[in-house]
C-alpha cells in the first residue's frame, strides 16, 4: 500500500477509481471552491464537469464531499458535492448544530453561488434530512430530491456509542498509516486501498507533523469517551433530541413542492417499518429498494449514478 502520508492531489485517485468501478469515459475536471459564510466560516465543496452543476450532492455524518467520487464518475454530469459543515474543509460549527436546518442554511449559501438553476439534490443519512430542510425553505434552488437510507426520526450517526468506540484514543497520531490500520481493524473502509483513500480524505497533517481527523464529530466523539459522565447524560437525552429532530424532519419533507425519492438499502438503516411510515406519511413519493447498506453511494455507485442520471433528465 502507498503511503498515504504522501502530499498529492486529491483528484489524483479519480483515475484509480475509474478503473477499480469499470468506467472508461474521459474523467471530468474536478476542482476545490469555497465560500464565505455569513458569520466568517468557510463552506467547501467540489466541483466536476464543465458547466454549472446540474446535481447537488450532501453527504452524510463523518463523511465528506469525496464519498461521492465514484457515484459523479457514473453519473457523468455537472455536479457539485459540498462538505457539509464540520466535515472535510469546511468550517467547524462552534455551536456543535450539526442538524439539518442550521447545516441547511449553510448549504443554502453554497447552493446560491455555486449553482444557476433548480438542482437534483442528492443528499445521504444526514445529508438527506438536511437537503430535505433546504429543498422545504428555498424550492426555488430544488427540481428533484432524492433521500438516501435516512427518513426522520432515525440516528444519522448510526449510534452515538459505536461512533465514540471507534473514535476513542489518541486525538492526533504518528502518520496515516495507523488511522488506516484502526478503520480496518473496526471492518470499516472496505478494501486497504479504499481505507486508505477514505483516511486521506477525512484526515489532515498538522503544522506538528501529527494527524488528526478533519470532521468534528471525531473530535467530539473524542471527548465523550474521556468523559464517560457527559457520554451518558447525551445518551440520556438522545430520545428527546431525536423525537423533536424526528418532527421537524417529517415538517421539512412535507413542505417539499419537488418530486422526492428515497432511495433505501435492504439492509441500511431504514427499515421496511420505516418505509411504509414514510410512504403513508408522503404518498407521493417514490420509494426504491436497492440490495445495498447505509453507505449506498460507496457500495453500489455506478447504479446509483445510472438511477441519478436517469432522474436528472439526461441522456
Amino acid at each position: 500500500m502507498d503511503a498515504v502520508s504522501d502530499p498529492i492531489d486529491e483528484f489524483s485517485f479519480l483515475a484509480e477509481q475509474a478503473a477499480d468501478a469499470g468506467i472508461t469515459a474521459p474523467l471530468p475536471r474536478g476542482e476545490r471552491i469555497a465560500v464565505g459564510l455569513p458569520d466568517g466560516r468557510t463552506l467547501s465543496a467540489l466541483r466536476y464537469g464543465e458547466g454549472t452543476p446540474v446535481v447537488t450532492f450532501l453527504h452524510g455524518a463523518g463523511l465528506n464531499a469525496h464519498t461521492w467520487d465514484t457515484t459523479i464518475l457514473a453519473l457523468g454530469l455537472p455536479a457539485l458535492a459540498i462538505d457539509l459543515p464540520g466535515h472535510g474543509d469546511s468550517s467547524w460549527r462552534e455551536d456543535m448544530a450539526y442538524v439539518a436546518r442550521p447545516l441547511a442554511a449553510d448549504v443554502i449559501v453554497g447552493m446560491d453561488a455555486w449553482t444557476e438553476g433548480p438542482q437534483l439534490l442528492v443528499g445521504q443519512s444526514l445529508g438527506g434530512l438536511t437537503a430535505a430542510a433546504a429543498a422545504a425553505s428555498r424550492p426555488d434552488l430544488v427540481r428533484e430530491l432524492v433521500v438516501i437510507d435516512i427518513t426522520p426520526g432515525i440516528d444519522p450517526n448510526g449510534g452515538a456509542s459505536q461512533i465514540r468506540q471507534f473514535f476513542a484514543g489518541p486525538t492526533d497520531w504518528a502518520s496515516r498509516e495507523e488511522l488506516v490500520e484502526r478503520a480496518l481493524s473496526f471492518g470499516l473502509g472496505g478494501s486497504p486501498k479504499a481505507a486508505a483513500r477514505g483516511v486521506y480524505f477525512n484526515s489532515r497533517v498538522r503544522p506538528d507533523g501529527r494527524v488528526e481527523w478533519k470532521h468534528h464529530f471525531a473530535h467530539l466523539a473524542n471527548m465523550m469517551s474521556a468523559h464517560p459522565e457527559a457520554a451518558q447524560a447525551q445518551d440520556a437525552k438522545q430520545d428527546a433530541v431525536s423525537a423533536v429532530l424526528g418532527e421537524s424532519g417529517w415538517q421539512d419533507l412535507a413542505g417539499v413542492a419537488a418530486p422526492l425519492t428515497l432511495i433505501r438499502g435492504d439492509h441500511g438503516y431504514v427499515t421496511e417499518a420505516d418505509a411504509e411510515a414514510f410512504a403513508a406519511r408522503l404518498p407521493e413519493a417514490s420509494v426504491v429498494v436497492v440490495p445495498t447498506g447505509h453507505n449506498v453511494q460507496e457500495e453500489i455507485p455506478l447504479p446509483l449514478g445510472e438511477m441519478l442520471r436517469e432522474r436528472a433528465g439526461k441522456d
